[in-house]
């Protein structure tokens, strides 16, 4: 009979192990789906992958003789009726701090809070392309029918003419896309903090 008991005491045990065992893992793998973005958002931060741009707080020192081509692309995601516009080209030397300015409309009867993903192309060049100010560093709420200037300033780290993969790279395409967002809930790839952006036309 104890050894009954002891068996059936035993085996609520290992069955209460079991259970705390599998909630720990689910807790784990919950925190980690978590973390995992803002990890990843960091990893793509410092090393430029999958072309993500570098946010500094310095200018160049150095310019070279050399013009490289930028060009920018601009895109909505359905869901937020805004006319979304991008800059024309420029043709920066490189290491040359320059600012060009995008332009939003918000198309909608009522105010609508947008925030921008961005990439560059080719991705090779994601760990050159320095920004300084960036609208998209934030969230942006447009009021019906406002227009906004939304300016971007950058930079092409000189090193992109060192390295074997991207020294023969002759133009650069920055790319946006606007998502529609909750004010106080910024998209969780996008960087946090810097300044707002000017609304002034």
């Amino acid at each position: 009979m104890t050894d009954v008991v002891q068996n059936g005491q035993a085996k609520r045990v290992s069955n209460s192990a079991i259970f705390a065992g599998c909630a720990v893992f689910v807790a784990g793998m919950v925190g980690a789906a978590y973390a995992s973005v803002p990890l990843y958002r960091l990893f793509c931060q410092v090393t430029g992958y999958n072309g993500t741009t570098q946010r500094v707080e310095q200018y160049s020192e150095k310019i070279l003789d050399r013009t490289i081509q930028v060009t920018f692309d601009a895109n909505i995601s359905s869901g937020l009726n805004w006319e979304f516009k991008p800059a024309r080209m420029v043709n920066p030397k490189i290491g040359e701090t320059i600012q060009i300015e995008y332009t939003a409309t918000n198309r909608s009867p009522r105010p609508t809070t947008g925030s921008a993903v961005f990439n560059v192309t080719p991705m090779e060049a994601g760990a050159y392309f320095n920004k300084v100010e960036c609208f998209c560093f934030t969230e942006q709420t447009l009021q019906p029918g406002e227009t906004v200037k939304m300016p971007v300033v950058f930079y092409v780290d000189p090193e992109i003419a060192k390295a074997d993969e991207t020294r023969n790279i002759k133009t650069i395409t920055l790319s946006y896309t606007f998502y529609p967002s909750e004010p106080g809930k910024p998209v969780a790839a996008l960087p946090e903090g810097n300044k707002a952006v000017d609304k002034k036309l």
